[in-house]
């Protein structure tokens, strides 16, 4: 999904992106999207990038790691001779999430058409003939997640030994999900003298194996403290009644202001979205049981205003810039403090300001103590009901609510109709890996999901995922 791109600007005294050997083109295509000079991370990682020197880049979510490689792939693969062949990419881009995949797609494309080089995405949730098609015609530069990638490796569509550069983007992230096996694999299948890329928030254990086994002397640029949280953002945790969860989550979404709320699991998410669909906030869903096609329209509409509340697992704590995010919300407080400053990355991003909130019970209490304090981010702890002036001051506008008609009871359906609702909500929810293709899952429904109290409202605890990467 392709976000608007703000306009990035930093010191006139740093440099621009011809000092550093961008070429023209690329630079005017920059400079019509707004994009006037490099950002720290992308000011030290080009040169050595430019040089063909392997480089290991840390950078907090939303420092701009994504043109820092983008620019060094595409700047080297027009300065070289290699032709382009079938199913033998020249640059080889992976991601762990498709949603990251086809923002970093976005992103490129129209600096490599200044180029005439040619990109593509592959990752699962989409039918594979398309991809096959696209990797049959030839492909410079392909951006893919690992486990549909593999898949077309192992069945002969794509072969990596004309990969003349690699990039991995949000290593850690691939560590924490458990794809690094798949992710080996498939280096060791570049050539071993190609350049490598890797571009990561943390270099925690997982990541430093990679760091070790594939990259040569690798230059080393990190332009933040290890997961510094963003000066430009404020924290907030709203000690509230279970009782009171979803009132104040609907007080702070109805505001007009662009918002993405999180929960734990999927099936939290998907009932918290249809909650809030029936008290009138204009909401879709984003998470792992929806098909692609429906993450694409949903983010889409996040993305073009269409609904002003994304409500997302923890798959949208990565790689998802959409323009003026004004606040997040973590209605489930995340599992571990790492994921907390991602989450909370989707707002304060190039530069702007952001409001993050954290919904808290007497039983969270101790919890949520510890995840700040290991986030590093010093939050105001608010104890506090529906209506409280606060809400309007960490969400101002006026709020906008339009309810949605509510089902009949179940008592008044006919008896065979209800046997069949009944039916229907006992099944478990359908997985991406087994509706490739299919039809997508409605976005949000217009009924009322049955009231529930406390944290159920929203989600339990997570469950590890053990999915490959990104199909």
């Amino acid at each position: 999904m392709a976000a608007r791109r703000p306009k990035q600007t930093t010191s006139p005294n740093s440099p621009t992106f011809a000092d550093l050997g961008v070429p023209d083109a690329l630079v005017r295509v920059l400079a019509a999207t707004g994009v006037d000079r490099p950002f720290p991370i992308q000011a030290a990682t080009l040169p050595d990038a430019l040089a063909g020197r392997d480089v290991l880049g840390r950078g907090r979510t939303g420092s701009g790691k994504t043109y820092a490689f983008v620019l060094a792939v595409l700047t080297r693969l027009a300065a070289g001779a290699a032709p382009r062949r079938a199913g033998r990419p020249r640059a080889l881009i992976l991601a762990p999430t498709r949603e990251l995949a086809a923002q970093i797609d976005a992103v490129m494309a129209p600096l490599a058409k200044a180029l005439s080089l040619r990109t593509m995405t592959v990752f699962g949730g989409v039918a594979a003939g398309p991809q096959i098609a696209g990797l049959r015609a030839g492909v410079d530069v392909l951006v893919a997640c690992p486990g549909r990638l593999a898949d077309h490796v192992e069945a002969g569509h794509a072969r990596l030994d004309a990969v003349e550069i690699t990039v991995l983007d949000e290593a850690d992230h691939m560590a924490d999900l458990g794809f690094l096996p798949t992710v080996r694999r498939l280096l060791e299948q570049t050539p071993r003298d190609g350049q490598r890329l890797l571009f990561s928030a943390t270099l925690d254990a997982g990541v430093d194996v990679l760091v070790r086994r594939f990259l040569a002397d690798p230059a080393v640029h990190s332009v933040d403290s290890k997961l510094s949280p963003v000066a430009a953002m404020t924290h907030h945790v709203l000690h509230v009644h279970a009782e009171d969860r979803f009132a104040v989550l609907v007080e702070l979404t109805a505001a007009p202001g662009r918002t993405v709320v999180f929960t734990r699991t999927k099936r939290g998410a998907k009932t918290l979205t249809r909650r809030l669909v029936a008290a009138g906030v204009s909401a879709v869903e984003l998470h792992g049981n929806l098909a692609q096609t429906a993450r694409t329209r949903n983010l889409r509409a996040f993305s073009d205003g269409d609904v002003r509340t994304l409500v997302a697992t923890d798959i949208a704590a990565r790689g998802i810039d959409v323009e003026d995010v004004a606040l997040v919300v973590h209605a489930d407080p995340p599992a571990e403090h790492k994921a907390y400053l991602h989450r909370s990355g989707r707002t304060a991003r190039a530069g702007a300001t952001g409001t993050v909130v954290t919904l808290m019970t007497d039983g969270q209490a101790p919890e949520v103590r510890e995840l700040t304090r290991k986030a590093g981010i010093a939050a105001t702890t608010t104890r506090l009901r529906p209506g409280d002036a606060l809400l309007r001051t960490l969400a101002p506008g006026e709020r906008t609510l339009v309810p949605q008609p509510a089902s009949p009871p179940a008592a008044a359906r006919p008896e065979a109709q209800r046997q069949n609702a009944q039916r229907r909500e006992a099944q478990p929810a359908q997985s991406d890996r087994g509706r490739r293709g299919g039809k997508s899952t409605p976005t949000v429904s217009t009924h009322s999901a049955p009231a529930r109290s406390g944290a159920a409202a929203f989600s339990a605890r997570a469950r590890p995922a053990a999915r490959r990467g990104g199909r």
